[in-house]
């Protein structure tokens, strides 16, 4: 037997034994994480500048630190690629209905329509910069929290409890948020928006731990998934 048919390759084995919901939860974050990121928050602060998509960028580096555990970092990197790309077709499809000659709903303002319209539309449309500027973010954060994730469970003798699985996800989002963060900051805000380096560092620190309390709040959900997954797999393989 050949070896490209003797074992089934990781990506493919992830795909059929992930649970549905992890990769949705993995792929809706990123594509909505993206969208709403076209919304600033006003934090009063000049140094500090945030926008919507932390809402669910949680979301995606939860659901990775769940795959981590369960699947290993380098499945669950070449998942995270897979769910990347999902979100470009995504973003291309919104581009094309942003062509499509019509009205938003939303522009319908006597005397606005016009540039309601047009600015609706460029929305969903996006700008090529940033989208690629957070896809390569995203690649390079979404290895770094895995593989760091994976190894600071190396470290821990007692790896299945709450404990183990809360400082894997902990250090790993925080370092893998402050990446995204950092890696989006110097390459479209710093090149298109003409940030400072002080901007880019502080915004990614900031960015980093508000991202990081959303994972606190969530952790516990985040390990009763990986308790069913593993017993689950635990069980099918006994069977």
């Amino acid at each position: 037997m050949s070896p490209n048919t003797s074992h089934l390759p990781e990506l493919r084995r992830l795909l059929r034994e992930a649970p549905p919901l992890i990769v949705t939860m993995m792929v809706l974050s990123i594509v909505c994480m993206n969208l709403l990121a076209n919304k600033s928050i006003a934090t009063g602060v000049s140094w500090l500048a945030l926008d919507c998509g932390l809402l669910f960028s949680w979301m995606a580096f939860l659901s990775m630190d769940v795959l981590t555990k369960c699947f290993g970092p380098k499945a669950t990197s070449q998942l995270s690629i897979v769910a990347l790309g999902a979100n470009l077709v995504v973003a291309l499809m919104f581009f094309f209905a942003s062509l499509v000659p019509g009205e938003w709903s939303a522009s319908f303002v006597e005397g606005s329509e016009g540039v309601i319209n047009a600015a609706l539309d460029e929305t969903f449309r996006g700008t090529w910069f940033i989208i690629l500027g957070s896809s390569v973010a995203f690649v390079i954060s979404a290895v770094s929290n895995n593989y760091l994730n994976a190894a600071i469970g190396q470290l821990i003798s007692d790896d299945n409890g709450f404990g183990a699985f809360a400082t894997r996800a902990y250090v790993s989002t925080f370092v893998g948020q402050f990446v995204d963060n950092l890696v989006f900051a110097l390459l479209v805000s710093r090149t298109f928006f003409g940030w400072t380096p002080v901007q880019c560092v502080t915004c990614a620190i900031t960015g980093a731990l508000l991202e990081l309390l959303f994972e606190v709040l969530f952790s516990p959900l985040g390990y009763r998934l990986t308790k069913g997954i593993l017993a689950e797999r635990a069980s099918s393989r006994t069977a």
